[in-house]
């Protein structure tokens, strides 16, 4: 009898054994099934995936400007590939073995499996918001209105944000919270203001305020940084597009090299 939170292989009701298959560049296929019970009571079992011949999974997609914080591998990649088990379109057969579920169900089984796993609290909790919130995006009705909040929320927390940082850096006084202070006290203000602002920001999320909560609380603290390194990749990647053409049109000087006996 396996145990809550507890991943097992399906044939030998031992140990999980992800056994993986590349499919073209970017999917793979799974090789064994795998089951998972849930941590939540009735403690359901589900076993992912259904059909091995047709399940892919690309492993998740994270933008290279935020593996830093969320890498796209670790020790959460069974509760990845599970999640990606539990979900499927609208019109598609369900890619797994279990009793049926909404999809803020299986966002919320992918969570506690991840603590399962033994991902951090921090890590955990901000990767669940991300897929929560992508869930608003892509599979809840009315979808317009998810999709303008979410928009709505991006361009208010980048305004405010802007603003904060004007202040920061005594352009404009903008904050009462901030003013005309040291630049230490202004920046715990502003860090105040980051934190409280968000819990009323969220406000319209309804069902979903805690995760848009935590992804504009880590917006807010984080922009700064994803900014940077989002500029710094930019830069890196135009860098490498110059060094190809240039590597494409010194080949053609180059001569082949003399045949071998």
């Amino acid at each position: 009898m396996h145990q809550p939170g507890e991943f097992y292989d399906v044939e030998t009701n031992e140990e999980p054994q992800y056994h993986l298959d590349s499919v073209g560049s970017k999917d793979f296929k799974l090789l064994r099934r795998f089951g998972y019970v849930d941590l939540m009571p009735p403690h359901h079992n589900f076993q992912v995936p259904k059909d091995l011949s047709t399940f892919r999974t690309d492993l998740t997609s994270t933008p290279a400007y935020f593996t830093w914080l969320i890498p796209g591998l670790g020790v959460h990649l069974p509760a990845v590939l599970l999640h990606d088990g539990l979900v499927f379109g609208k019109n598609e057969e369900p890619t797994y073995i279990g009793p049926p579920i909404s999809r803020l169900e299986a966002d919320r089984i992918f969570r506690d499996a991840m603590k399962a796993l033994g991902t951090g609290p921090i890590r955990r909790w901000l990767i669940w918001a991300a897929v929560a919130l992508a869930t608003s995006w892509q599979d809840l009705t009315p979808g317009i209105w998810w999709k303008s909040l979410g928009i709505a929320t991006v361009v208010t927390m980048l305004i405010l944000g802007g603003l904060a940082t004007v202040d920061l850096f005594d352009y404009y006084d903008v904050y009462p919270w901030m003013g005309e202070r040291s630049f230490i006290r202004e920046l715990i203000g502003g860090g105040i203001g980051a934190l409280v602002i968000p819990f009323f920001i969220s406000i319209p999320w309804g069902r979903l305020y805690l995760a848009a909560l935590i992804a504009t609380i880590a917006f807010a603290f984080l922009i700064h940084v994803t900014l940077v390194i989002a500029f710094l990749l930019a830069i890196y990647e135009g860098f490498e597009r110059v060094a190809r053409i240039i590597e494409t049109r010194m080949t053609r000087f180059q001569k082949s090299p003399l045949p071998t006996e």
